[in-house]
């Protein structure tokens, strides 16, 4: 049965609460509020008992599918176990108690962790320092972008502004690129699905500012002309740019930094395991090379050999991301994460990632067409062109097919350049049990297309919302309750 809204749940007059008397004078209450900040009208609020609404949100989160629920393969996004001790360690008193505002003499707990977590980072990527406040990847992208700028500011080389950004990239490069202020210049990717450096020779001159790509690509491929490219693009006085979207499959194996990369930035919701999905909660560090630490936003976190403390001295600062320290409950999950794991736990964590990858794309290779063949790292993109072509049956009616069978969709229609793609990240933290499920579902899906196509096209039929409009969800999305729609 769904689920009625909140709102319709409301009856007027209902309360689960009850404030206590205020005891402050009428005369000091209408003067403690500018009426510039005081409403006007009455909020429109559901009023519901205390029962009610406990049972409403219970209700809705039993409808709500989560990695802890089933197999979660969706590509790039690296939905993988959380371990419930980054939980309990992020859930000490010591650290929840604390506000932002606080002197540092009060806080060197928390400014040791950031500290130390910001070496670790370093360590796993091969840079030199960088910065805890970017709340996500995209606002990550985002600053080092502007960490670009200011760098070429500083040089007085304002005239670079064309920025390199592959086909195969994610959306936000181009989107954090544009932001910046920077000229987004498309290359495609080759026929192995990878940066030819060749590509890069046209934008090779002193209006280049640099490349922003991942390695391994979105395709799940490892760019093995990465050095050549770096060469080129510094010759010609350029910057790389690293999405770290991807990490999931290099740790303890190749750093960025060794690669020649210039800026990094990780997604600490998703390879240092930590939850994620909807919006939230994220963590973007980005970590620099050498020629960079100048320029990173303030305040820094600093050891002067006996205190921690906030550095705010930075001449050459591109200024301030956030309004404090970025995500901090994020931070201490994934420090604690790496903790536990250690060095050799990281690189065997990678090592599995990739092993599942493989095995699941060997298994599927039979009943989907895989475009870009080869060995693959943490993830792989199959096509269900061919399934569609034959049968008419799409990647959407393969992913809604998923649902029924209790497991989420892979990432579907991304890359753009691997036509009814399906993007499929298993983890490294999947047994061999689950991915032969997974692969046995996947092949019967394939096979029903051809002998039951309908029941495929109907899909799904046992979840709580049936298929939606995916156009007008997209174009008119209905995001809130209003009383006048009801």
């Amino acid at each position: 049965m769904n689920e009625r809204l909140i709102f319709e749940k409301s009856r007027k007059g209902r309360r689960g609460y009850f404030f206590p008397a205020c005891d402050i004078p009428e005369n000091e209450q209408t003067q403690s509020l500018p009426d510039t900040y005081s409403r006007c009208t009455v909020p429109e609020l559901p009023e519901v008992s205390e029962i009610d609404t406990v049972r409403h949100y219970n209700q809705l989160s039993r409808k709500s599918f989560g990695v802890d629920l089933g197999f979660y393969p969706l590509g790039s996004c690296t939905m993988k176990y959380n371990p419930k001790v980054n939980e309990a360690a992020a859930s000490l008193e010591k650290f929840t108690e604390l506000h932002p505002l606080q002197d540092s003499s009060t806080t060197q707990g928390a400014l040791k962790l950031m500290h130390e977590l910001t070496g670790y980072l370093c360590e796993i990527t091969g840079m030199t320092w960088g910065t805890l406040q970017p709340f996500a990847g995209a606002q990550g992208e985002y600053t080092g972008m502007k960490l670009f700028r200011a760098y070429f500011t500083q040089k007085g080389e304002m005239q670079r502004n064309n920025l390199i950004v592959p086909s195969s990239s994610h959306g936000t490069n181009p989107a954090s690129a544009h932001l910046a202020g920077f000229t987004v210049i498309e290359i495609p990717a080759d026929e192995r699905g990878m940066v030819n450096p060749e590509y890069l020779e046209p934008y090779l001159n002193d209006e280049l500012a640099g490349i922003m790509l991942t390695n391994p690509n979105t395709l799940g491929l490892f760019e093995t002309d990465i050095l050549a490219a770096a060469k080129k693009i510094h010759d010609a006085g350029g910057l790389l740019y690293y999405d770290g979207a991807n990490m999931n499959a290099i740790m303890g194996k190749v750093r960025p930094g060794d690669m020649g990369f210039d800026v990094v930035h990780l997604n600490l919701h998703k390879t240092f395991s930590t939850p994620h999905g909807s919006g939230g909660p994220g963590a973007g560090p980005v970590l620099v090379s050498e020629r960079l630490t100048p320029f990173l936003p303030v305040p820094d976190i600093g050891f002067d050999g006996k205190k921690y403390n906030f550095v705010w001295d930075k001449p050459m600062t591109m200024g301030k991301v956030s309004g404090f320290n970025g995500n901090f409950g994020i931070l201490i999950r994934a420090y604690t994460y790496i903790r536990v794991m250690g060095s050799k736990g990281l690189k065997k964590a990678s090592e599995m990632a990739v092993l599942n990858a493989n095995y699941l794309k060997t298994r599927l290779m039979s009943k989907y067409e895989l475009k870009y063949p080869g060995i693959c790292k943490h993830e792989f993109v199959l096509s269900a062109s061919r399934i569609k072509e034959e049968t008419g049956i799409t990647a959407m009616d393969i992913a809604k097919g998923l649902l029924d069978l209790g497991i989420h969709p892979p990432t579907m229609y991304f890359p753009l350049i691997v036509p009814e793609a399906l993007m499929i990240e298993p983890t490294e933290t999947e047994t061999r049990e689950t991915l032969d499920d997974f692969a046995d579902i996947m092949i019967q899906l394939a096979e029903q297309a051809y002998h039951e196509p309908e029941l495929l096209h109907a899909a799904p039929i046992t979840t709580p919302v049936r298929r939606v409009d995916e156009v007008q969800a997209a174009r008119k999305p209905v995001v809130r309750w209003r009383k006048e729609s009801n």
